[in-house]
């Protein structure tokens, strides 16, 4: 009994490190390939895993927004802190709330997408007929998905930004009955410009997170439409348990 327990947890274990290493290769044959990037193709991507995230991304922070104003409100004004409120809000908004929640968005929506396309080009051998007209995957699938995620997320961080002060403006002056200038100008007082560029830096990690598992996870998609479905599940799971482990160390990295 102890020995299959070891047995299954050494399985366990090299099959981690054997997905962290072919993540690690495809990762450094996309920077590789990066000199063969096709424009177009970025651009492509860039309209439907970006502005079309917009939507979701935006409704997703005016409520969360809405909802943090809601529950911090009434107890800042009980205790003579009301000027502390907007401040508070962009604050969150920059360093946390915003490329967190994106970045989870994103995950939903764009890595599935990822994986969900190249796992149908796997399982139907559009990807081998790519490699018999000699052309790269990596190059022609992978690079142009990481480099629109990458710049695409922290785009919308910022959108999502402006939407959740928004937010948690209307509520504050209605709601609260905290005047529009109390509001913005703790805000003015709390917030500095690191608090929004950190959230930018750590927007555009999250986009490669999600772009490189997502493409993985398609690449190695096992043969069958069972296989495409597990494979998208995966994706989402592993880039949003990523997220937020990563999230840590960022934090810990650009506000000790």
């Amino acid at each position: 009994m102890l020995i299959e327990f070891f047995a299954r947890t050494g399985r366990m274990v090299i099959g981690i490190l054997e997905n962290i290493g072919e993540v690690l290769i495809l990762f450094g044959q996309t920077v590789y390939h990066l000199r063969h990037l096709n424009s177009r193709l970025l651009l492509r991507q860039m309209a439907h895993l970006g502005a079309d995230s917009l939507p979701i991304v935006l409704l997703t922070m005016l409520f969360t927004g809405m909802v943090m104003t809601v529950q911090t409100a009434h107890e800042f004004v009980k205790y003579g802190a009301q000027s502390s409120v907007g401040g508070l809000v962009a604050v969150a908004m920059g360093r946390e709330l915003s490329p967190v929640l994106a970045g989870v968005v994103f995950a939903g929506r764009v890595g599935a997408a990822i994986t969900a396309e190249i796992g149908s080009m796997k399982v139907t051998e559009q990807i081998d007929a790519l490699r018999v007209m000699a052309i790269s995957p990596v190059a022609y699938l992978v690079v142009p998905r990481l480099l629109a995620c990458m710049a695409m997320l922290p785009i919308l961080v910022i959108f999502a930004d402006v939407i959740g002060i928004i937010g948690s403006y209307m509520i504050a002056t209605s709601y609260a009955s905290i005047t529009p200038f109390t509001f913005f100008n703790s805000i003015k007082a709390f917030a500095v410009p690191h608090d929004i560029i950190g959230g930018m830096i750590k927007a555009m990690v999250f986009g490669s997170i999600i772009a490189i598992i997502g493409c993985h996870k398609g690449l190695t998609t096992a043969q069958g439409a069972e296989g495409v479905g597990q494979a998208t599940t995966g994706s989402v799971v592993l880039s949003i348990i990523l997220i937020f482990v990563s999230n840590y160390f960022l934090s810990v990295a650009l506000y000790r």
